[in-house]
């Protein structure tokens, strides 16, 4: 299994529209800021974030890549080239996931490893992650990639707690 990192392409359309929806059943965003525009008009919003241009509200420059493995995409990450108040609070540098028929499998593990990699490549120093308290997936998968739990906080819009991990990408 080799999984890798790639910009969307205009033949993604019907594995990234199905992967929305398997995701939506969980209620997580597969595709950031997606509502069903023209393909095209998509792609070109999702390069433009790259450069921190056209930004959605609460938005900072991110690179939005999907994961792929034997030619099908299993998953996603967002990589946040910087932090805002949210972000800091509860979002993080790098929000990912991986689809639920794909899970167990130690793509979430490579998913987050290419992705801290990235960041490192973008300047950060240290990276924050963060996923829900009760994600002990998700929290395993920070925690084998390095990270150090910060706190525990609220979500803003759910009230359910949320764990906050650094991981020194200097070291790393």
């Amino acid at each position: 299994m080799a999984l890798t990192l790639r910009d969307l392409r205009l033949d993604d359309e019907a594995a990234f529209v199905a992967a929305h929806a398997a995701m939506a059943v969980e209620d997580f965003p597969f595709g950031l800021a997606y509502m069903g525009v023209p393909w095209s008009t998509y792609l070109r919003a999702l390069a433009a974030q790259r450069t921190g241009t056209d930004l959605p509200p609460r938005f900072v420059a991110h690179t939005f890549l999907v994961a792929e493995v034997d030619g099908e995409i299993v998953g996603r990450t967002s990589i946040r080239h910087e932090l805002n108040e949210f972000l800091a609070h509860e979002g993080g540098h790098i929000g990912y996931c991986v689809l639920p028929d794909r899970r167990r499998r130690g793509h979430a593990t490579e998913i987050l490893r290419q992705s801290l990699a990235r960041a490192k490549q973008l300047g950060i120093e240290r990276a924050l992650v963060t996923c829900e308290d009760d994600n002990v997936g998700s929290a395993t998968v920070i925690e084998r990639c390095g990270g150090q739990l910060d706190s525990v906080v609220h979500d803003t819009e759910s009230g359910k707690p949320k764990r906050r991990y650094w991981i020194d990408l200097i070291t790393w």
